[in-house]
């Protein structure tokens, strides 16, 4: 959270069209306002601190201008991913009213939003961490115990059907608060992950990881609902893009950690251990996240949900995780059985692949809350789910152009399907229907998971298995295309009308 301060100095020569536009405020990144002569303040914006100041030597006609911006950005944890981008935007001023650069939210954020923005991304890695460690590790884990397909594919369902874990948590969240129940989780989540570890059996760390996920699953869930009440209409989208690339990063970091399974058969317990290094981020979050602005505003608390909004966006998350869920769980065993690779393989393939998607997600996000949500959905997804069933169908390059593909074009698509599950509800009731949701989603999985890994007992191929499942993925671009109701640029109250009204920060 310390930042330092730092400088951008440009001279121009004194009648230059640069030099004429730099004594105007600036609207771009920041809106600026006159702070005394020749000084510029931030008026609204993202920086801690910010100074813009002009100084002049020499003839009016023919001497020069020199502009000296110091400022400060306070990014938890991320500041380094922006340094860049936010120097080079303030070098090259944008012309005034034009939009915001790819990179950025089409809103202007202020420090309150991008501080907890970045907490929140934070959370987002921690979480991704714990969702992903069991799936990505169930292969190694099942060859040291001596497991079959059959059980690996149950143990998949038995650790999804655990959400119901999460579900107290996101009740605790809608009445009393999103800050506290996030903080706990932070905590919970990486302790009880790490137990793995020392598992004696198969079954005990399938227990484990049945408690664990979940944990994790529910701080991911808040994450999101934390980031949808504390953002601007037209950067919902973004934020959600944001959280999941960060969420790509901690499930990197456990691909990454695979490289451990090659130091020996009960290599993948050193993979458990490496839970611990999100202990961090549950201090940070103790210390930095505020309780979002909507909470803190006087709501109701339960309201009666919207059963209609809930069924709608429950069927398509049902729908597309019969086909989402497999194609993630059983892509290291089909890289390992099928395709001959080592841990360190699956590693790169997985990072290759799977890296350029957070570009996919940013693009996305921005998209999504620019040009609207559902032409986003109805165009990326098909694609993405036709090139992750050719990665299971093909071998060699073209099954790493198909897998990076899916994941590009899925990304792209991720934001625009995932926002709906907080706009969609207000703040009374906006965590429990998300972990309603997200409860349906991973029973979903859990019934794909297994249907999968029956029908490889029956001698299918892994891509006329994914290739029957995708059949409920289209099905679910179908409903969200013709049902949901398009989101962007509306306020949350806008959406969800007996939500009383928020003051600005």
């Amino acid at each position: 959270m310390r930042n330092r301060d730092h400088t951008i100095t440009q001279v121009w020569a004194a009648q230059s069209d640069a030099a004429h536009r730099a004594t105007t405020p600036r609207d771009d990144l920041l809106t600026e306002r006159a702070d005394g002569d020749h000084s510029f303040a931030q008026a609204h914006g993202p920086f801690h601190s910010y100074r813009r100041v002009l100084t002049t030597a020499g003839d009016p006609s023919s001497g020069t201008v020199t502009e000296t911006i110091t400022y400060r950005l306070r990014v938890p944890w991320f500041g380094w991913l922006f340094a860049w981008p936010v120097r080079r935007t303030l070098r090259n001023r944008r012309p005034d009213g034009a939009r915001s650069p790819w990179w950025a939210p089409p809103d202007q954020l202020n420090e309150r939003q991008v501080r907890t923005l970045g907490l929140l991304a934070m959370a987002s890695v921690s979480a991704a961490f714990a969702n992903t460690l069991f799936t990505q590790t169930a292969t190694f884990v099942a060859d040291d115990f001596g497991v079959s397909s059959k059980a690996l594919g149950a143990a998949g369902a038995v650790v999804r059907l655990g959400v119901v874990i999460a579900m107290p948590f996101a009740l605790m969240a809608d009445r009393v608060g999103r800050r506290r129940t996030i903080v706990l989780l932070a905590w919970l989540t990486p302790v009880l992950c790490a137990i793995g570890a020392v598992a004696p059996t198969f079954s005990l760390l399938v227990a484990s990881q049945t408690v664990g996920r979940p944990l994790g699953i529910a701080l991911a869930l808040l994450a999101g609902v934390a980031a949808a009440e504390e953002m601007p209409k037209s950067s919902r989208a973004y934020a959600v893009s944001v959280l999941a690339m960060a969420a790509g990063f901690g499930a990197g970091v456990a691909v990454m950690a695979l490289k451990l399974t090659d130091l020996g058969s009960s290599g993948w317990r050193l993979v458990y251990l490496v839970s611990l290094l999100w202990v961090p981020v549950a201090v940070s979050l103790s210390r930095h996240l505020l309780e979002t602005r909507r909470f803190e505003t006087i709501h109701r608390i339960g309201p009666r949900m919207d059963r209609r909004r809930l069924m709608m966006i429950a069927s398509v998350a049902l729908l597309s995780n019969l086909f989402i869920a497999p194609a993630s769980y059983f892509q290291n065993n089909y890289l390992d059985k099928v395709r001959g690779y080592s841990g360190g393989g699956i590693a790169l393939f997985t990072l290759s692949t799977g890296t350029p998607a957070s570009v996919g997600l940013i693009v996305g996000g921005h998209l999504a809350d620019v040009v609207g949500r559902r032409r986003l959905i109805a165009i990326c997804t098909p694609i993405s789910t036709l090139f992750v069933v050719a990665a299971f169908m093909v071998s060699g390059g073209s099954m790493w152009l198909a897998s990076l593909g899916g994941g590009l074009l899925g990304g792209m698509a991720y934001p625009a399907f995932a926002v709906y599950r907080a706009e969609l509800f207000p703040t009374g009731n906006r965590s429990t229907a998300n972990g309603l949701v997200t409860t349906t989603a991973l029973l979903s999985g859990s019934v794909g998971i297994l249907l999968v890994g029956i029908l490889r007992d029956h001698g299918w191929s892994y891509g006329a298995a994914m290739a029957l499942t995708a059949v409920a993925q289209m099905a679910s671009i179908a409903i969200a295309f013709v049902y949901y109701p398009e989101t962007a640029h509306l306020e949350l109250e806008q959406l969800n009308p007996d939500d009383p009204a928020v003051t600005p920060r």
